[in-house]
């Protein structure tokens, strides 16, 4: 049963994001590109797209990090949510013109002692299940523990609270930042 829906909430989700980059490249047609240098994952890229194009599917559809997930669209689930200059931000809501200068990180840039913590412990407390919002959940956790070595359940409920799991994880999740943090004291 659990499988069965999962399954089914994967394909729901997989729609929408289908819905909303075929909405993108209808906007292109006709629409005036721009060429954008950014810097991702420590390296710089140039890419094409118009203003207004959500930096998600710069990450993914263009520079093809596809560990950045679609979830809602809206900013309200955390799927997307990626470090801009250090700070979760919501990927899917922030268009490549606001990017400017700023140092994007994605989870497959995460490579600082907070990151390898955060996935040791998420590995180690088998935190997820079917995974979807992971990557979003692991973003926020390692900026929580790169501005707060010694978080607070208050502290943990408080930053991950824009980060949604269907499979409701929060327990296991909680405890894997407790987990890492200690890990980091070592």
């Amino acid at each position: 049963m659990e499988g069965v829906g999962a399954n089914a909430a994967s394909r729901l989700s997989g729609h929408g994001a289908v819905r909303t980059r075929l909405l993108w490249r209808k906007r292109r047609e006709g629409s005036a590109m721009a060429n954008y240098r950014i810097s991702v994952n420590g390296q710089t890229h140039q890419v094409d797209a118009l203003p207004d194009t959500p930096l998600l599917w710069v990450i993914r559809d263009t520079l093809k990090f596809t560990g950045t997930k679609f979830g809602c669209g809206i900013a309200q689930c955390g799927a997307c949510t990626v470090h801009v200059d250090g700070q979760p931000a919501r990927s899917c809501q922030m268009a490549i013109s606001d990017v400017g200068n700023s140092k994007i990180t994605t989870i497959e840039g995460a490579s600082s002692k907070e990151a390898e913590a955060v996935r040791a412990a998420w590995i180690a407390r088998e935190v997820p299940q079917c995974g979807y919002c992971q990557s979003g959940q692991i973003m926020s956790a390692v900026a929580l523990l790169t501005d707060n070595k010694k978080p607070t359940d208050k502290d943990i409920d408080d930053a991950m609270s824009g980060n949604l799991c269907r499979c409701a994880t929060y327990v296991r999740i909680r405890a894997a930042i407790h987990d890492a943090a200690k890990s980091l004291e070592g």
